[in-house]
């Protein structure tokens, strides 16, 4: 397939990514890092440098994480002095996206520019230890991988991923391990395998006795030898046709014509650069009923290396009283057919995205979310595919007055980063969500630039969707806040 060698390369980016932390922070400035300079100030790990990077580093470099060496202690650091002065200097690490102009955001993880300072003098003086009494307390970071310390863990059936071939998104549903009805105030989802895993998402729903548990099931997409999809119908994924279904544990498929028995869910995500949401710093949480059944949707691209994931998922829950607010997200309309969803359809014209070859800044269809009363916006989650170049949130106000509330003006597959903020929205307010793209040779990602390019759930095909999440009080009714066009 044209795709396989590129596939191999992004999985292999894909790995390098982290998580956010909520404190606020001093605003990024702007301005050039002199790399080479050195001054009277000799900063030394263990007092200046060891804090930044314990704040924002160590949650993907320490054993066992996704960073390519630990920054735990000198002795792990010392060595790479150098790269990591010049990737801060850059601004490349810790990744951070979002156009500091527009919007605050709570969990803005890149650093100022006295911590970019403090890195660069700190390599440019010989990377020098210091005194050891002089390091903050360290870090207990959980065991596990985990970067929040779950109450409540679900580990999914191993899933064997081939060397190659194309893999539909598909679905599995398994009972929630909460009988009790309980308030989750945050989501972890740790894959087994993260250079295969595109994206691994779930929602809860009320149990249907029609609903099969540990089966696979996916409708089968028609498509041509380099993997595109034949029909551009501005669908993820097929809703019906040839449905597949295989038991958990077993290799033997079946088929069928007509629709899946289980609904997918889309709300919850392990993408690359996302890995958990935790709800307890702003004291919302989840509701989920007891008896409830998870609703997975499983994604992956193969890389040319069979291999089994084992993925898992951790929550923490509400012990004594319940959050005062509950997290409400709208998805992108991506096969969402969840009909408790107060968001329903496509929100954008996608059976229009037509990417023609060699354009290197092309307009996707916009979206437009209406808000039908007051409510408080918490987070934005851009998502397209390795073609997604930049993408804007701009907020109409009811009295016309614009605000561009994110602007991310180099979007990365690879960091698929929630931007978390906190933005009172009057009713009768609009959003307005617009991606272009990138289908030039110029875009290191591009598989194949000389092709078409359409909707799709493949990472050589392309979407975008705004994934935008709200916060509500416990007794309001979702249903009533907002609307599609």
């Amino acid at each position: 397939m044209a795709t396989k060698s590129f596939v191999v390369a992004l999985t292999a980016i894909g790995l390098a990514l982290g998580a956010a932390v909520w404190a606020a922070k001093p605003p990024r400035t702007s301005g050039k890092v002199d790399e080479t300079a050195k001054g009277d100030w000799a900063p030394t790990f263990y007092k200046d440098v060891l804090p930044i990077v314990q704040q924002h580093c160590q949650t993907c470099h320490r054993p066992g994480q996704i960073g390519p060496f630990s920054l735990l202690d000198y002795q792990s650091a010392r060595p790479w002095a150098k790269a990591i002065k010049s990737a801060v200097a850059a601004r490349k690490m810790p990744p951070w996206l979002a156009n500091p102009e527009y919007g605050h955001f709570n969990n803005d993880r890149s650093l100022n520019r006295a911590e970019i300072d403090t890195i660069v003098a700190w390599a440019n003086h010989g990377a020098p230890a210091g005194d050891p009494t002089d390091a903050p307390p360290p870090v207990q970071w959980p065991e596990g991988g985990w970067s929040i310390q779950p109450d409540v863990t679900v580990d999914l059936p191993p899933y064997p991923v081939p060397a190659t071939g194309v893999k539909e998104w598909e679905r599995l549903a398994i009972p929630s391990p909460f009988k009790e009805d309980t308030w989750v105030t945050s989501v972890q989802i740790l894959p087994g395998a993260p250079a295969v895993v595109h994206h691994l998402c779930f929602d809860f729903h009320k149990h249907k006795p029609t609903t099969p548990y540990n089966v696979y099931e996916w409708v089968e997409v028609p498509r041509d030898d380099a993997g595109a999809a034949k029909t551009h119908d501005g669908s993820a994924q097929a809703m019906q046709g040839t449905v597949h279904t295989r038991a958990v544990g077993s290799t033997e498929e079946t088929r069928r014509q007509g629709r899946p028995d289980i609904g997918t869910g889309i709300y919850y995500c392990y993408l690359p650069g996302l890995t958990f949401e935790d709800y307890r710093p702003v004291h919302a949480g989840i509701f989920v009923p007891a008896g409830s059944d998870m609703l997975l949707n499983l994604h992956y691209t193969t890389n040319g290396a069979a291999v089994i994931d084992r993925s898992r998922i951790g929550f923490t829950v509400a012990k004594v009283l319940p959050p005062k607010k509950f997290v409400q997200q709208t998805t992108s309309g991506e096969g969402d057919d969840n009909p408790d969803s107060p968001v329903g359809g496509q929100q954008q014209a996608n059976e229009k995205l037509a990417i023609p070859p060699y354009d290197g800044n092309y307009s996707g269809p916009p979206a437009d979310i209406t808000f039908k009363k007051d409510i408080e916006l918490v987070s934005l989650r851009p998502h397209a595919h390795v073609r997604g170049k930049s993408v804007r949130y701009t907020l109409i106000y009811p009295d016309g007055r614009e605000e561009i509330v994110l602007d991310v003006p180099h979007y990365d597959f690879n960091w698929q980063l929630t931007y978390r903020t906190s933005l009172k929205i009057p009713k009768g307010s609009r959003m307005h969500f617009q991606f272009t793209y990138d289908n030039s040779a110029s875009n290191k990602y591009n598989p194949d630039p000389s092709k078409w390019v359409y909707y799709g759930g493949q990472s050589w095909e392309e979407m975008g969707g705004p994934f935008l999440g709200f916060l509500m009080d416990r007794n309001a009714n979702e249903e009533d806040v907002i609307q599609e066009r």
